[in-house]
């Protein structure tokens, strides 16, 4: 079997380790998932996420010059549709900003309104 970067093949969790999971490619090959690579989330404890065992669909990254394989499984997944995190990101900001704004007029007018009651002003502003 000839392996390339950027090659999606499918293989099987033989050993779990902290640092990630080495998967049996068939044909004598094998490669590691580093715990970076598992996930597109952050992976505290692989064992949640992979087993020995477990069928997973892994992408070639690399093959050093020692045939050390470097394995992804976040990569190997389909991405996800994701909504343009510009408009939600600025929408959001704005419904922020527009709160913000109104709760701090409200507490600067309370804070007057009790400075002139002390001091014995009238409300200006």
């Amino acid at each position: 079997m000839d392996l390339s970067p950027g090659d999606i093949l499918d293989g099987v969790v033989t050993k779990v380790a902290k640092f990630g999971a080495f998967v049996d490619l068939g044909e004598g090959k094998s490669g590691l998932v580093h715990i970076s690579e598992i996930a597109d989330t952050f992976v505290k404890n692989i064992e949640s996420h992979v087993a020995v065992g477990d069928e997973v669909k892994v992408k070639v990254l690399s093959i050093d010059e020692k045939g050390k394989i470097a394995l992804s499984m976040k990569d190997a997944m389909p991405k996800r549709e994701e909504p343009k995190k510009e408009e939600t990101v600025d929408s959001k900001f704005e419904d922020l900003l527009s709160k913000f704004m109104k709760e701090s007029n409200t507490k600067l007018d309370e804070a007057r309104a009790r400075y002139n009651t002390k001091t014995g002003k009238r409300n200006s502003r």
